[in-house]
């Protein structure tokens, strides 16, 4: 007898990660592979993160403190917040999952979110077997604010709104996110997905979110160790929401969903500002180096505040991404995000954007 797989599953598909590096070298026999599709941080982890791993190591056999007490208290002192607002999560796609499963009930409720943007949203939707509205960008592939506030319903439960947006960088300003939280129904929260926060804080009228979640706004602000801090690997997330979402959040999530050794890289993450400084430093020039070539060669780029930009191919991107991997350059196509015309380009170290570049130049 066939098993019997909920209908509303089979409508997600997957997540498609950006190839390994070993997995192109069995593939095309290479053995010097750059990987620019992750958007991980091209300087690695810090080092005092990898001691404090080291470490905690020592104390596997027991399981992790399941409410990351130390954590949210480090959290909790470098952003100005009560500790009581934190929850952390298996990285911060757990969270996004969680939220989900506290808020969507069904076919009757809606999650609105603006498209191209993180493959995880819609996922979410689906697995609640609720509606997934999708509401295009606009021509500068920035989120439509006008009409994501038009396709609110008294249906709609959560809002997911990236900023910077992943894939393509672009900013919402503070102004806007008002209108939109102005504008929710009774019942709906706003998921602001901040994974880039580190990259964008400085921009002129970046939100200062965290003020919405002290207020009781129906705000929920996540954001990860993954990207800037260089934990990808060990998964840690975490979020900012109202007190009556975190004791709904933390009735739902996981027991020790956050492990022992990520909890004790984040603390010595967080208080490494040399390795951030240094992080931001690359990316800002690797940014501009790319973004000039680029318009060197007559190809436009969106205007990134992350640490990854897309370049308009003018053909189909798989081609390109295709033909740069036969160059040992792992970039991520954007037909995979409805983006056939771009691939989005992590920022790697100065030696990486240049073997890009020559890659690019010659595949173009």
């Amino acid at each position: 007898m066939p098993y019997r797989v909920r209908p509303n599953v089979l409508k997600m598909h997957p997540y498609s990660p950006g190839k390994p590096i070993e997995e192109v070298q069995r593939e095309l026999g290479l053995t010097d592979v750059v990987k620019l599709a992750s958007n991980e941080n091209p300087l690695g982890p810090s080092p005092l993160a990898v001691k404090a791993v080291i470490a905690a190591a020592q104390g596997m056999n027991t399981y992790p403190d399941a409410s990351g007490y130390k954590v949210r208290e480090a959290l909790a002192v470098h952003y100005g917040i009560g500790a009581e607002h934190i929850v952390l999560g298996n990285g911060s796609d757990e969270i996004l999952n969680v939220l989900g499963q506290v808020f969507l009930d069904g076919p009757n409720d809606s999650a609105v979110m603006g498209w191209p943007s993180f493959l995880r949203y819609p996922a979410t939707a689906h697995l609640a077997d609720s509606q997934c509205v999708l509401v295009p960008l606009d021509k500068q592939w920035r989120h439509d604010i006008n009409a994501m506030i038009a396709a609110l319903t008294p249906a709609t439960r959560l809002v997911f709104v990236a900023n910077p947006n992943n894939p393509t960088g672009t900013l919402v300003p503070s102004s806007d996110i008002e209108r939109l939280i102005a504008a929710l129904p009774g019942g709906a929260v706003l998921v602001l997905d901040e994974a880039y926060y580190e990259f964008a804080r400085d921009v002129p009228g970046y939100p200062d979110s965290l003020q919405w979640v002290k207020d009781g706004r129906p705000v929920v602000v996540t954001r990860t160790f993954s990207k800037s801090y260089g934990l990808a690997g060990i998964r840690m997330g975490y979020a900012f929401a109202p007190l009556e979402i975190v004791d709904a959040f933390n009735r739902v999530r996981e027991p020790f969903d956050v492990n022992s050794l990520a909890q004790a890289a984040a603390i010595a993450a967080l208080g490494d500002t040399d390795h951030l400084a240094q992080t931001l430093e690359v990316n800002s020039q690797g940014m501009h180096r790319i973004v000039s070539r680029m318009k060197e060669l007559g190809h436009a780029t969106v205007e990134s505040h992350a640490n990854f930009v897309c370049v308009e191919t003018k053909r189909p991107s798989k081609e390109v991404a295709d033909a740069l991997l036969r160059e040992g350059v792992i970039v991520r196509s954007g037909h995979v995000f409805d983006m056939p015309g771009h691939i989005r380009v992590t920022i790697g170290t100065p030696e990486e954007v240049e073997r890009f570049l020559t890659a690019y130049k010659k595949v173009v």
